[in-house]
């Protein structure tokens, strides 16, 4: 990060990837941009409904046993190997590389997430507040290859694109290097930036420009504060929420 600016209305608020929360267990390597399990701040309780974004690399062979969740809504961003899902519901599969799984604990869910390959996989597992509680529980997983512009991979209003139980929109992007961005017409006022991999360039409508690096997140609670990103290196990858 080359700046830090406090929370208001008009300037974004930066979470640093250094700064993130960060657990460590022989198998996984997890890094937390709010308060989660055993790490917690009053100032980091998640984004508006945006609570949970870690960022997991989890060792070949090993993962989450079934446990369970209610009235969440969880995605998963699979960036590289696999993830073997099974849940309470008869759901069960692999989610590989580009894939985008979608799940709505609702009343309630057991589930389990192992990496059944040879290698470590990472992902990025994301928690949603639901627009209400005791929904009946689904699952859904698509495979949405992104490109170099924004590629929508939670839309309330597309057929062809995966919603959760709350109007919330997410894009993911991999620019090539030196590629400019404006954010996509429909983002909402509140919104959050994180970067996956790579380095980009955060331009503000009032001329303030940030490099961001892979892990750094960005919110910002009125859109016309943000301009445009620009790729800075190959390989860069981003997710956009658009928050409500």
């Amino acid at each position: 990060m080359t700046q830090t600016t406090p929370a208001t209305t008009s300037s974004p608020l930066f979470r640093p990837a250094g700064e993130r929360f960060h657990s460590q267990r022989g198998w996984l390597d997890s890094w937390h941009s709010f308060s989660f399990a055993g790490h917690h701040h009053p100032d980091w309780m998640g984004f508006g409904p945006l609570q949970v974004i870690n960022d997991d690399t989890i060792a070949a062979g090993e993962g989450f046993e079934m446990h369970p969740h209610r009235d969440m809504d969880i995605i998963t961003v699979m960036v590289e190997g696999q993830l073997n899902h099974r849940d309470s519901m008869g759901n069960s599969g692999v989610i590989r590389a580009g894939d985008v799984q979608r799940m709505t604990a609702g009343t309630g869910i057991v589930h389990s997430e192992i990496n059944g390959g040879t290698t470590p996989c990472r992902l990025l597992q994301i928690w949603i507040e639901p627009g209400q509680n005791n929904l009946p529980p689904s699952y859904e997983q698509r495979s949405c290859p992104a490109g170099s512009e924004w590629t929508a991979l939670i839309a309330p209003d597309a057929a062809d694109v995966m919603a959760i139980a709350r109007p919330v929109r997410l894009w993911r992007a991999m620019p090539k290097t030196g590629q400019t961005l404006p954010l996509p017409a429909s983002v909402p006022h509140v919104g959050w930036l994180q970067v996956i991999d790579g380095q980009l360039e955060l331009s503000t409508q009032q001329g303030t420009r940030t490099l961001l690096h892979r892990g750094d997140g960005v919110g910002f609670s009125n859109t016309d504060t943000i301009h445009s990103i620009t790729s800075q290196s190959e390989g860069c990858d981003v997710l956009l929420f658009g928050l409500t």
